[in-house]
């Protein structure tokens, strides 16, 4: 050994010995601390349901029309009056607006989805192919949004528990947290990991990179796999026979 050369801790560094990265001594930023996400990824997420929701045709939205989309945009605009920037204020009163939001959300789409099948059954989704597989584009992406929105508030406690690494076990394991060395040690899931995660799931009627490790997790997987296969295959179902 040369003069002032220092083996690594622990001894010397033996024949086709793997040397970890500079920064294996520090915590992923998933398990420790961090300055927690912006709410403008959210934010953007709820515009855009707001806008499927209004493209839907009137008889297949609740009465009145508006009054789904108006609840969301009320809601969004107290979200971010009342916990505006960086979201680590773990408050009952913002986790429980957060929650009516998604649940409306998550309902106005449930009953587009139910009369949208309806329709279907009963031969009453009219004949015309585009405008019904622009009714089903509409809620099957809708019904991502509102998913991903289960899966980024509930994963760890939501993202102020996860900002403020609260909960060790995640309920769903990214590729970046089972292999730390493939992201930037500053790394942690945002809303958009969550959504492109809701999508996927969606599209392939089962997890792809992303996996569910809780009991709701798997869950909530199933019944978004479920809810997306038979929007899909009645609309296509439909449209294949109006276009014979």
């Amino acid at each position: 050994m040369t003069s002032g050369t220092r083996p690594p801790a622990g001894g010397p560094v033996g024949a086709g010995a793997v040397v970890p990265p500079a920064h294996s001594g520090h915590l992923p930023a998933w398990r420790r601390p961090t300055q927690g996400e912006h709410r403008a990824q959210m934010s953007l997420a709820v515009l855009v349901a707001m806008g499927l929701q209004l493209v839907v045709p009137s008889r297949l939205a609740l009465q009145p029309e508006w009054l789904i989309p108006g609840l969301e945009g009320a809601t969004l605009v107290a979200l971010l009056i009342v916990d505006p920037g960086r979201m680590v204020r773990r408050s009952t009163v913002v986790r429980a607006v957060t929650l009516f939001l998604v649940a409306a959300i998550s309902a106005g789409n449930a009953a587009s989805l139910v009369l949208l099948i309806h329709a279907l059954l009963t031969g009453r989704a009219g004949q015309a192919a585009p405008p019904l597989l622009a009714s089903g584009a509409a809620i099957w992406g809708t019904n991502v949004i509102a998913f991903s929105f289960w899966y980024w508030e509930f994963d760890r406690g939501g993202p102020a528990s996860r900002a403020a690494a609260l909960r060790p076990h995640p309920d769903f394991m990214f590729p970046q947290q089972a292999q730390p060395d493939l992201a930037p040690p500053d790394w942690e899931a945002q809303y958009f990991d969550y959504l492109y995660t809701s999508f996927t799931n969606a599209a392939a009627f089962s997890p792809t990179d992303v996996m569910p490790l809780s009991r709701w997790a798997k869950l909530a997987f199933l019944l978004q796999s479920a809810v997306s296969l038979i929007t899909a295959a009645l609309v296509i179902a439909r449209v294949t026979n109006i276009l014979r």
